[in-house]
């Protein structure tokens, strides 16, 4: 069995750490070597709603990118994301990459265009994984994060899954703003 590294979007906006976290033990399910980025709050982009609470995650996974996408799916459903009556988005998971494949697959576009536009994205990234390099545009997440023009304000939010502090001190001090 071939692992594929993984690199997945995680947000929500309502009910936040529960949700987020049912989503990590879901991943941690799905993932092998799984690790977190930091978690930061942002202001909603392209919807009217509360601010949202974002991270990355990186892992190896055994199921192909439609089988990874279906699950994930299950995952935002099993927490509510298609409830009919659903106010905000209580999880939100988006395949970034999947190994290094560029283009449209079955209308998944890899990797997301949403890595260049949103600091919740790029940040997060260039924590994480900083040397990888962005597939398409063959420059490391940290490059691309110290180049990045985006109006977007980022707070480092102190944040625990599994009785681990996802998000290091240093970082939140560096914004006691």
């Amino acid at each position: 069995m071939s692992l594929t590294p993984v690199l997945l979007g995680l947000g929500s906006n309502i009910e936040r750490e529960p949700h987020l976290c049912a989503g990590l033990d879901a991943l941690a399910e799905l993932l092998t070597d799984m690790r977190c980025s930091p978690v930061f709050e942002s202001q909603a982009v392209g919807i009217k709603s509360g601010p949202f609470y974002n991270l990355v995650v990186a892992g190896q996974c055994a199921l192909s990118l439609r089988d990874l996408d279906r699950r994930l799916k299950f995952i935002e459903a099993d927490n509510g994301r298609y409830a009919p009556d659903r106010k905000g988005l209580p999880l939100d998971i988006d395949v970034l990459l999947y190994g290094d494949l560029v283009g449209n697959f079955d209308g998944l576009i890899l990797p997301r265009a949403e890595i260049l536009r949103n600091a919740f994205v790029l940040r997060p990234l260039a924590l994480l994984v900083p040397e990888r390099l962005h597939p398409g545009e063959q420059r490391s997440f940290a490059d691309l994060w110290q180049a990045a023009q985006i109006d977007q304000q980022l707070q480092p939010v102190a944040f625990q899954w599994r009785d681990r502090e996802l998000t290091p001190a240093e970082l939140l001090q560096g914004h006691s703003s």
